[in-house]
């Protein structure tokens, strides 16, 4: 029984805690805030604007999650306290390996709900786009770029998201020159935003019949989704849009018709496009939401508020600017250069397991730690 006294002691110290995470997480509040939204939803004529009525039905179903989460930790503590508690006095142990596991699984539940009290940025909760681009390198570096593509979407995959291609553009050998995608589900920015910056690969290359070893670069921007009720003024005058017969991956319609659509914001020189939707109307409408986001990055930028919330740290796409660094030859490790958080295990990060560094980011973050990248001569 000293086993499970260890078990209970630590449960029932870790009550304030639970009760200081409902605080800071407004557990209160979001269930006021949910009840006058249900209350609204059932008004005659809710539906009638399908615009806000989606917007509303969306902050529900986030707060929702919100408290049943908490809510589902907090049981379960009270659960596992109160059958070790009728263990003890039953002089029972058939129950060790189930409370053990349950304690676990609360351990693990707490560190995923204090992690997300660190995503404080106005944008966290918003849906994630990303932009890969393959640096210097050729076939080498597109290569790189499909791979980190994967990469992600093994990511957002593990963690319940979805994945959006928007537009695919094919390397000249194999891989990709770039692609932009959008990550949808609850905080897929807030975690995503860590992974803005170059990424370095380094390993023996398949392409080198001499099998000499080589240095790989693909730069990744990632955007907050922006809603429309945020103002960012495009005027009509001001966007040059341009359409053409899509290629790559998207479908049976690709090729078919001149429906992909690439977009010039004139005043700023910024490009977009987008291929993968089945209209013409839809992928102008992807193209928007891009530019809408980036175009909200340079206003913040310009008045430098909230910048840190948008884009992160920002680096140069350079040698000596990569965040993170992926040795795969001599020896295997992947290491970010802003945390000095590290793996061996390169498979598994190529395979989306990105926790480590996405928390170890946002800690640092938090408590203003975070470092630019560098090199890392001894990588």
């Amino acid at each position: 029984m000293i086993l499970l006294d260890d078990i209970r002691t630590e449960l029932v110290n870790a009550r304030p805690e639970v009760k200081e995470l409902g605080e800071v997480l407004q557990i209160e509040r979001a269930k006021s805030d949910l009840g006058d939204m249900k209350r609204q939803m059932e008004y005659e004529g809710f539906w009638d604007d399908h615009e806000k009525a989606q917007q509303v039905t969306q902050k529900c179903n986030t707060l929702e999650r919100k408290v049943e989460n908490y809510e589902r930790l907090s049981a379960l503590l009270e659960d596992t306290i109160a059958l070790i508690e009728l263990c003890i006095e039953e002089g029972d142990d058939s129950s060790n390996e189930e409370i053990m596991a349950d304690a676990e699984k609360f351990r693990e539940q707490l560190a995923a709900e204090k992690l997300k009290t660190l995503l404080t940025g106005e944008y966290d909760n918003s849906n994630a786009i990303l932009t890969i681009h393959a640096g210097a390198g050729g076939t080498e570096a597109q290569d790189w770029s499909q791979m980190l593509y994967r990469m992600y979407n093994k990511y957002a995959e593990s963690h319940g998201f979805k994945v959006d291609l928007l537009d695919w553009l094919d390397g000249d050998e194999a891989g990709i020159k770039s692609a932009s995608f959008m990550v949808q589900g609850e905080n897929a920015y807030g975690f995503l935003k860590s992974e803005a910056g170059v990424h370095r690969l380094v390993r023996v290359s398949p392409f080198d019949a001499s099998g000499r070893r080589h240095t790989s670069f693909a730069a990744l921007e990632v955007m907050p989704e922006i809603s429309d009720d945020v103002e960012i003024e495009i005027r009509p005058e001001d966007i040059e849009m341009q359409v053409y017969r899509s290629s790559g991956a998207g479908g049976q319609h690709i090729n078919k018709t001149s429906s992909a659509v690439r977009l010039t914001h004139i005043p700023t020189g910024i490009v977009v496009s987008c291929q993968t939707q089945r209209s013409q109307f839809q992928n102008k409408d992807y193209c928007m939401k891009m530019l809408r986001a980036k175009l909200v990055e340079i206003k913040e930028r310009e008045h430098l508020e909230k910048i840190s919330d948008i884009k992160g740290v920002q680096l140069k796409i350079e040698w000596g600017s990569q965040i993170r660094s992926y040795v795969f030859m001599p020896y295997t490790l992947v290491k970010d250069h802003r945390t000095g958080c590290e793996t061996g295990n390169v498979q598994a990060v190529m395979d989306g397991d990105l926790d480590a560094f996405i928390n170890a980011y946002l800690k640092a973050l938090s408590h203003g730690t975070l470092q630019s990248g560098s090199a890392a001569a001894d990588l």
